[in-house]
């Protein structure tokens, strides 16, 4: 599908002389099944369309047709009877931010006008097809409007120009958070979906971030504005010179709005044309590698306490931000997978255990996937809507990181908080040092915004023979209190091992300004990074930040300290 398809209805449409039905017929040279139009600010060129085609039908039934006439009117339903060819707009949203809608080829193209007008488009623009439109609606109303009229609202180029979370974007973060986050909002189209690594827009907006809690689909789409690439701009592409393929159990509106809407984000995926390897979402999965919302068991024996492992991070999972475990697999995509014996007793296996042992019931979804050749389970566990899970009764697991482990008596409270027995409650949290909408800047003398991983002690105290802290979660700012060395789980351990052990010391930090890197090590896989800052005549120790807890824009002058390279 490619669902980013301009027409010459659009002002900035960049080849003279198309018809919509070459658009059409590009369109199934590409092998494409499922296009939308989406003209800026309009539906011209798709009312056009339609109107030219019922003209050619209005000359069939009067018999005054001629014959390349008719040719062209067999063409248009022998094209529509092969493809889902759907309406929409591109639309410009206040600051200029884009956004797709796409709807049903059922609707009414006057109610996509009326649309328009709703959301503050001046009606002399209306078929003008202008990327400027003056003072609209902002995004958040878009995405509601589009959706209330029964279409997906898509950021469009999410991570490109005009998008709507392009890097250095002059807003704070929660505002982007809202941007990218809203619940009427279907998926973001990238420009990077091929990309691998850590900095790519997928894996930024994978669940894993703490304040993007929400996994979003990510597609892409070639944004085409003339039928193919231009020679002269290899990055202006042509009609489905860059799409997106998806698995639908039929071709229709419908089917594809129950995928775009769902959480299986393996029925989507970049399309590399059929020479090429299928994309496989297991072994994507493993490169990631381990996360607050990602893990991978080899076995499911009951011997050994694997199955319990598994159990224990659907738990965790449901208690924290959700996730998905691979069983049959390890997490290093240089280990060949052994898969899973006796798949659907297996499947039925776990499926009557995690109905058995976890409590409340977990709306866990357990299928299969195919990776190099062998068969592995997929399980996709939600954030519970009514925390706190338990594993008999009185077992209760939280994620922390690419850990699992038992929650200590402040993280039970909060889960019991965030539930709907203690409607309105909130957890405790103490605020982050600097405020989420401050300006990007790492100008001496600006606010540094703290990392977003990692832990910080903020208080100890000495009760007869022992100490205990009180730890600040990074990712959410949470306040764990009473921790003990012994009761510290592995990145709360270290934290407390560094503290008590007075390796801690602000004097033999080598500052710059107010920031200072401490030291660097690998743990699980991953670099890890001790930091400190000078806060209002205290200093903050960040113990554990991984690159992921840096990543915003308003956290420069710690890549910088740090020596690493931004991404355009």
């Amino acid at each position: 599908m490619d669902l980013h398809l301009h027409t010459p209805a659009s002002s900035d449409y960049q080849q003279p002389g198309v018809s919509y039905l070459d658009i059409l017929q590009q369109a199934e040279r590409r092998g494409l099944n499922i296009i939308s139009f989406n003209d800026h600010n309009t539906v011209r060129g798709y009312r056009e369309m339609l109107e030219e085609i019922t003209h050619l039908e209005w000359l069939a039934k009067s018999g005054r047709i001629n014959s390349e006439e008719q040719l062209q009117l067999n063409e248009y339903n022998r094209l529509f009877e092969k493809m889902l060819i759907l309406p929409g707009f591109e639309f410009t949203a206040t600051f200029g931010f884009h956004i797709l809608g796409v709807f049903s080829p059922q609707i009414d193209v006057r109610i996509l006008e009326h649309l328009l007008l709703d959301l503050n488009i001046d009606s002399r623009y209306l078929d003008t097809g202008e990327t400027h439109v003056g003072a609209s609606s902002d995004v958040l109303t878009a995405y509601a409007a589009i959706r209330h009229a029964g279409g997906m609202a898509i950021a469009a180029h999410a991570n490109s120009s005009n998008g709507v979370a392009m890097r250095g974007m002059n807003f704070g973060g929660q505002t982007r958070i809202a941007y990218t986050q809203d619940p009427n909002l279907f998926a973001l189209e990238v420009t990077d979906l091929d990309r691998r690594g850590r900095r790519t827009t997928q894996r930024f907006f994978d669940g894993s971030k703490p304040e993007y809690p929400r996994p979003m689909r990510c597609i892409q789409g070639s944004d085409a504005h003339h039928l193919e690439r231009d020679p002269r701009n290899p990055k202006s592409l042509g009609v489905g010179e860059r799409v997106t393929e998806i698995l639908l159990p039929e071709l229709s509106f419908e089917a594809l709005y129950e995928v775009l809407a769902g959480s299986d984000f393996a029925l989507t995926r970049p399309y590399r044309g059929s020479t090429t390897a299928p994309f496989d979402h297991v072994l994507a999965a493993r490169q990631e590698g381990a996360s607050i919302v990602q893990e991978f068991h080899e076995s499911m024996s009951v011997r050994g306490g694997r199955l319990y492992a598994i159990i224990a991070d659907i738990c965790a999972f449901a208690n924290t931000n959700g996730g998905t475990l691979y069983i049959g697999v390890s997490s290093n995509p240089k280990v060949k997978p052994v898969g899973v014996q006796n798949i659907g007793q297996s499947v039925e296996q776990l499926r009557a255990e995690i109905h058995r042992k976890i409590t409340p019931p977990v709306t866990a979804e357990v299928d299969v996937l195919k990776t190099e050749d062998v068969s592995v389970i997929r399980v996709q566990v939600p954030v519970g809507s009514e925390p706190p899970y338990a594993i008999d009764d009185n077992k209760i697991y939280v994620r922390d990181d690419n850990d699992t482990g038992l929650a200590v008596r402040d993280e039970i409270v909060q889960l019991v908080a965030r539930g709907p027995a203690v409607e309105g409650a909130a957890p405790e949290t103490i605020p982050a040092a600097d405020d989420p909408d401050e300006k990007p800047s790492h100008t001496p003398g600006a606010v540094i915004e703290a990392p977003r991983t990692g832990v910080e002690i903020v208080a100890t105290e000495k009760r007869s023979d022992s100490t205990y802290h009180a730890l600040r979660d990074l990712r959410n700012g949470n306040i764990v209190r009473n921790v003990t060395r012994q009761s510290a789980r592995k990145l709360w351990h270290y934290a407390i091992t560094q503290t008590e052990g007075g390796k801690v010391n602000p004097k033999k930090f080598n500052w710059h300004g107010s920031i200072a890197h401490i030291q660097s090590y690998t743990k699980g896989g991953k670099t890890r990074h001790d930091l400190a800052q000078r806060d209002n005549g205290t200093i903050r120790v960040y113990f554990g930040v991984t690159e992921d807890g840096i990543q915003d824009s308003s956290h420069a002058a710690w890549r910088e300290l740090l020596g690493m390279e931004d991404d355009d």
